[in-house]
């Protein structure tokens, strides 16, 4: 059974076909936000930035929301495998007094989590000498400027998911994005010219806004309080960065370099790319189908096969649903995620053994 499978970009696919699979090459490392599911690639991203990237030292862009700014976190620590370890543990470790806990227990679980991850290595993520670091988050406007109670900020994300149905375009008159990466914000020039219709701020990470920024990133509308007042970023109420970039559907190719050479090496744990979390149930925006598929051409995207998702306990992925399906039985939760992560080692083997010798049969056009 093979565990994995590939696609790429006619850019990718061209340079991977003429010099192999490089890591001098890869100048781009997404992560998407879907909670529980980023769990699966703890063994692959601890062999991707503890073992196989450090060969090939050079400025890299890791960018991500929700969990995905979290495991880019964790790339940026001077022990990047312990880092995901760590990480892996936490998240799957969470417990909960109720079966449907208040905003307050789930965000005094979360800041906890993200604080174990964090402490002690802000210096280390902030200033990684070849990693740069971006969190995406979203920041609300109008009747999501700053909605006061729950039914506000219900009525306000109702609003919004009409506003996306009519259109992704019209979602951005109630929220922009927010890219908090540094140290120096115009990291990205390839993000700076306009790309979407959503006003896109950049702000610099430093260590007074790393855990506000992380925290952002993951926050879910209506289960966890907004974020509010990130240093360095426009003041306002922050929410979930996967709500307008739920898997990146960014303009990459911007960023292939003059040689097209530079590559966007991107573990995905579906094998398509959704702009926004309000966008899942509309599979003719994926971006692969649209007028943006441009954006992807200099991309590697490596996500689990479905004979290995058939073969993980429950026949999946975890994911947030298992939160209900298991109740308070936590430790059974925590059983089930922990078998998940180890059946990821596969993922993590067979991305070594197709660098080592990338079989050009196996890659797909996106």
């Amino acid at each position: 059974m093979r565990a994995l499978t590939f696609q790429a970009g006619p850019l990718a696919m061209a340079q991977i076909a003429a010099h192999g699979m490089r890591a001098q090459d890869i100048a781009i490392v997404p992560a998407a936000a879907g909670g529980p599911k980023g769990l699966i690639f703890a063994s692959l991203d601890a062999w991707l930035f503890g073992e196989w990237l450090p060969t090939a030292p050079r400025e890299r862009t890791l960018i991500g929301a929700s969990i995905g700014a979290w495991r880019m976190a964790a790339a940026c620590q001077k022990d990047p495998v312990k880092a995901f370890a760590r990480l892996a543990e936490l998240y799957t470790g969470q417990r909960y007094t109720r079966l449907k806990p208040s905003a307050q227990e789930i965000d005094d679980v979360v800041q906890a989590l993200l604080a174990e991850l964090v402490s002690g290595h802000e210096d280390d993520i902030v200033g990684h000498p070849h990693h740069r670091l971006h969190i995406l988050a979203d920041r609300g406007l109008r009747s999501l400027a700053a909605p006061v109670g729950r039914h506000a900020e219900l009525r306000g994300f109702a609003s919004a998911a009409l506003h996306n149905a009519g259109s992704r375009a019209w979602l951005a008159r109630l929220m922009e994005r927010v890219v908090i990466g540094g140290p120096r914000a115009g990291d990205l020039p390839w993000l700076h010219e306009p790309f979407d219709r959503f006003t896109t701020h950049f702000a610099p990470l430093t260590r007074a806004n790393l855990a506000s920024g992380l925290l952002a990133s993951g926050t879910l509308p209506l289960i966890m309080k907004a974020v509010t007042d990130i240093a360095e970023a426009p003041p306002g109420s922050y929410w979930d960065g996967g709500i307008i970039d739920y898997h990146l559907a960014l303009p990459y190719a911007r960023a292939a370099g003059a040689d097209k050479s530079e590559l966007v090496l991107y573990p995905h744990f579906t094998d398509h790319i959704v702009p926004g979390w309000l966008d899942k149930s509309m599979p003719w925006r994926r971006t692969a189908r649209g007028p943006n598929r441009s954006w992807l051409e200099n991309m590697l995207l490596v996500t689990p096969s479905a004979e290995f998702l058939r073969s993980l306990p429950r026949g999946k992925l975890p994911d947030r649903t298992d939160f209900t399906s298991f109740g308070l039985d936590h430790d059974e939760r925590i059983r089930v995620w922990r078998h998940a992560i180890g059946e990821g080692e596969r993922l993590r083997d067979e991305l070594a053994e197709f660098a080592l010798r990338p079989d050009l049969a196996r890659i797909q056009p996106i």
